[in-house]
């Protein structure tokens, strides 16, 4: 039996300035994982960006790990700002396991590599993978992430959408990549809705949703499906679901986050935001000032039978960064990107929901919530 004591409920906040908003509670001792775990003793080292999922009643982590880089500031062309970039950084997903929810131990010395040793189709590095229990006559779990084909952050068109599955957690098989677009987040639905399966996208810069027209097996087997993929992305136009630019905190980018929750009132959608955090919002996390450029954490309910219905969205996040391994770092924590944290895993046990984020692309955090509580803000505060 999972022990899960010690994860907040949520709360409700009372604004003047921007009304009722709700806001996942961070767990005390936050981050719970840190590089320290992988061992290294020189150099950079990060781990974040977990995929959660429950397994043999044990809660499995799946986050990337990075080791031996290097942190310069560049020019990125495509955004028209100077960031920081990472030199020599190749990822890989390791597994993690865990009866609590908190304290996490090394799975198998299982590791998925992204360097092309394994497979041919990327080898820039294998990041950020959200673990899909999917209900199929033989429950599957996929692997789906984001196998780098060129260099991060310095080079564009680098995103493929990279497809695993195992049935164990110790044998895992390669799927292949959708080699016809560039994408880095893809969250299928875990089952099918009206006989219909389907798939969240990020195209840049907005979050879309598809019918994925054979199913599971276009997850399976995705080379033999490259026609139906290029078909979805000449038809990206037609499929946008939540665009950016609708607030300042999403001026930049939109993207899917974790698996979908299924709940009695709706599937849970929660996805991530980029842009400007501004002091109408930071003030309610106790910070003085606004964020330029941030990722916050926000959510949608959507109809159990038709999904591109949304019954209920936050017009506020639910969640920004606000403690220094999130926001600029700390010699405790420092970090290697600032203003972070980015949902990719996600459970519910009982009443609870667990998130589990990266955080300054250098930790791994949760946060939570009383499913419940989370669900009657949705409907008294932000139905459509």
């Amino acid at each position: 039996m999972l022990d899960i004591k010690d994860f907040g409920d949520g709360e409700i906040i009372e604004s003047k300035i921007v009304g009722t908003v709700f806001k996942l509670s961070s767990y005390n001792k936050n981050p719970i994982l840190t590089p320290q775990v992988l061992g290294v003793t020189q150099g950079n080292a990060s781990i974040f960006n977990p995929g959660a999922e429950i397994f043999e009643d044990k809660i499995i982590l799946a986050p990337r790990c990075h080791t031996g880089y290097t942190k310069n500031r560049f020019y990125d062309d495509f955004l028209k700002i100077e960031r920081i970039g990472m030199e020599n950084y190749l990822s890989e997903i390791r597994f993690f396991s865990s009866q609590d929810g908190k304290h996490f131990n090394p799975m198998n010395n299982l590791v998925l590599k992204g360097d092309g040793s394994e497979q041919k189709d990327f080898c820039y590095g294998i990041e950020d993978i959200r673990i899909i229990r999917a209900k199929t006559p033989e429950e599957i779990y996929f692997l789906i992430g984001c196998g780098k084909i060129k260099r991060p952050f310095f080079d564009h068109n680098a995103d493929r959408i990279a497809i695993y599955s195992t049935k164990d957690f110790k044998n895992i098989t390669y799927h292949g990549i959708i080699k016809d677009f560039d994408c880095r987040n893809a969250v299928p639905f875990p089952e099918y809705v009206n006989n219909k399966l389907y798939m969240f996208f990020r195209l840049r810069p907005n979050i879309h949703l598809v019918e994925l027209e054979k199913g599971f097996e276009q997850l399976l087997n995705p080379h033999k499906y490259e026609k139906i993929w290029h078909n979805i992305y000449n038809n990206k136009d037609k499929t946008v679901f939540i665009k950016t630019g609708e607030f300042a905190y999403s001026s930049e980018r939109v993207g899917p986050g974790p698996q979908l929750i299924k709940t009695t009132k709706g599937w849970l959608f929660i996805y991530f935001s980029v842009g400007e955090i501004n002091k109408d919002i930071t003030h309610l996390y106790s910070l003085s000032k606004e964020i330029e450029r941030g990722y916050s954490i926000s959510c949608a309910l959507l109809d159990l039978e038709n999904p591109f219905k949304i019954l209920s969205r936050t017009k506020i996040p639910i969640y920004v960064p606000s403690h220094d391994y999130e926001l600029f770092g700390s010699e405790q924590y420092p970090v290697d990107v600032p203003y972070v944290v980015f949902p990719i895993g996600a459970i519910q046990i009982n009443n609870k929901l667990l998130v589990y984020c990266g955080a300054g692309d250098k930790y791994c955090i949760v946060l939570s919530c009383d499913v419940n509580n989370l669900l009657d803000y949705l409907f008294k505060y932000c139905s459509k």
